[in-house]
């Protein structure tokens, strides 16, 4: 007997073996057939979803639950336009505070809205004798107050308070860390934001790192939020390079650095796993710190890499060659040579055709970048809500030549190259729905077309949130897919994203999400 059986429906399976069904059974969190297989099976419970379009649930291969969660319950000073109201809700919140001395953290900073940076100086005005702490959307930088500034080494770089990466992440290190409990709320709370927006899986993009670790123990707090029934998806941890360290292992083995115990990727279940190695190359286009091979339009520098160039390529290089699979966060194309070439250079060492290594955002690529991403076999997981709401922005920054390879779509699946869908939550909006709709539109909030050649249909939208999803994450046995013997992890939805007009694709309503066959919330 079946424990669910899901009848009236129209099933898009992305199985082009049976891309189409009407009816679908579950039997223990699996699919166990399709249509006529499980048509004259007794259930347990029949569901009939009256006339519903349902979909392999949404993965989305580049998150921050963590962050997320953190966000939705802090201050923000997003939408501010002028900076006296900024600094007015920054004061509020420390009034609220009234703890001298303590730190504040502030989110949803952008100094394009603002016109320009805060300053240390204007969060002096309105610190009263705390640590401000106020995080750029993009993550790769933050502006903190003198009393903070104070108690940074004298080397650390900074412009009027303005810190960028690195100096960022030394602000963050004076913060003692957030509790496990904490962090295990905050991704509860990020889980079912996601939950509610069809998404059964997601990669987290990078615990244990400088620039976005909460905890030294962060994977802890994750083991914990299952432990308390926080996560009710599946999650893929990405485990940030700066957290390897050189270890004596046979030398058979050939493996110069690891996490202790030699943990990599592909440990854990179904729920929680460690997923690839995530290594920083450069910035961001928001924070203006990506790092490109020409200058930015208007501006006399052209971003920054991390680090030294081959220092980088050796976190590359020892990553492959202990194992894990790479996610390699790149959006200049500066910093996709850097780590085109150290790729190369490593498969080269220890050839890994199977290791589905990931280029994280791959912002701008050149056409010449196209073919050797291709041949490496390398995925290119790309945000397609930053086309929609820092496209004016972005295309401005790049000039009329670079501006169509942002955010590519076309151009890489011409290549065979495996475009995946993501978010980058919460930099920006995370709806798989508005995503799919942006890559096939390839319009800003302005209705300006960047770079309409890299559009790609609705289908292949779909492919990306979906089965290539699932394919990034090594999850293609599992997930992906409706296909018999994967889990039964689904969403209902309220229309047919490929019978829609596109501009419609956004507001399908998300009926239900199913995960392990069960409709979450229920």
């Amino acid at each position: 007997m079946l424990c669910t059986k899901l009848i009236n429906a129209r099933f898009l399976t992305m199985d082009p073996d049976h891309p189409v069904a009407r009816q679908l059974g579950i039997w223990q969190g699996r699919i166990v057939g399709l249509d006529e297989a499980v048509a004259a099976l007794p259930a347990r419970e029949v569901i009939d979803l009256q006339g519903a379009t349902v979909l392999p649930g949404f993965i989305d291969a580049h998150v921050h639950l963590p962050w997320t969660g953190f966000t939705q319950n802090t201050t923000s000073i997003a939408g501010c336009t002028r900076i006296d109201d900024a600094l007015a809700i920054v004061a509020d919140a420390v009034a609220r505070k009234n703890s001298p001395g303590a730190w504040v953290s502030i989110v949803g900073y952008d100094q394009r809205a603002l016109g320009r940076h805060l300053t240390a100086a204007e969060l002096d005005t309105v610190s009263q004798g705390h640590k401000l702490y106020v995080l750029h959307d993009s993550g790769h930088g933050c502006v903190v107050n003198t009393a903070v500034l104070d108690l940074l080494a004298a080397d650390v770089p900074h412009e009027n308070g303005f810190l960028a990466e690195g100096a960022m992440g030394a602000a963050r290190a004076l913060r003692l860390p957030y509790s496990q409990e904490e962090v295990a709320e905050s991704i509860g709370r990020a889980a079912r934001t996601c939950l509610a927006e069809g998404i059964t899986a997601c990669a987290e993009a990078g615990i244990g790192g400088a620039l976005f670790g909460h905890t030294p123990v962060e994977l802890g707090a994750y083991q914990l939020a299952r432990e308390k029934g926080l996560l009710p998806l599946r999650v893929q941890l990405m485990i940030s390079a700066d957290r390897l360290r050189p270890v004596g292992a046979h030398e058979a083995d050939g493996i110069p650095k690891a996490l202790d115990l030699g943990l990599r990727t592909g440990f854990g279940d179904d729920w929680l796993s460690v997923g690839a190695l995530k290594i920083f190359t450069d910035g961001g286009m928001m924070a203006r710190t990506a790092a490109l091979s020409a200058p930015y339009e208007g501006l006399d520098h052209a971003g920054q890499l991390q680090d030294d160039p081959e220092v980088l390529a050796q976190s590359i290089v020892d990553g492959h060659l202990g194992g894990w699979q790479l996610a390699v966060h790149a959006i200049g194309d500066r910093a996709a040579d850097v780590a085109l070439d150290a790729l190369e250079r490593a498969q080269r060492l220890r050839p890994r055709p199977g290791a589905r290594h990931r280029i994280e955002h791959a912002g701008l690529i050149r056409p010449d970048q196209l073919p050797r991403i291709a041949r490496l076999g390398v995925s290119a997981v790309v945000q397609p809500s930053f086309l929609r709401f820092f496209g004016d922005d972005y295309a401005a920054i790049m000039g009329a030549e670079r501006a169509p390879w942002l955010y590519r779509g076309r151009g890489f699946l011409d290549h065979g190259i495996t475009l995946v869908g993501s978010s980058d939550r919460p930099v920006t909006d995370g709806s798989p729905l508005r995503a799919i709709q942006f890559m096939v539109e390839r319009a800003s909030a302005s209705g300006r077309l960047i770079g309409p050649d890299e559009g790609i249909t609705v289908d292949e939208a779909l492919h990306a949130y979906t089965v290539a999803g699932a394919h990034a994450c090594h999850w293609e046995d599992r997930a992906g897919s409706l296909t018999p013997g994967k889990r039964a992890d689904l969403v209902v939805l309220g229309d047919d994203p490929r019978r829609v007009d596109v501009s419609r694709i956004g507001d399908i309503q998300v009926v239900a999400t199913y995960v392990d066959g069960r409709e979450a919330g229920k």
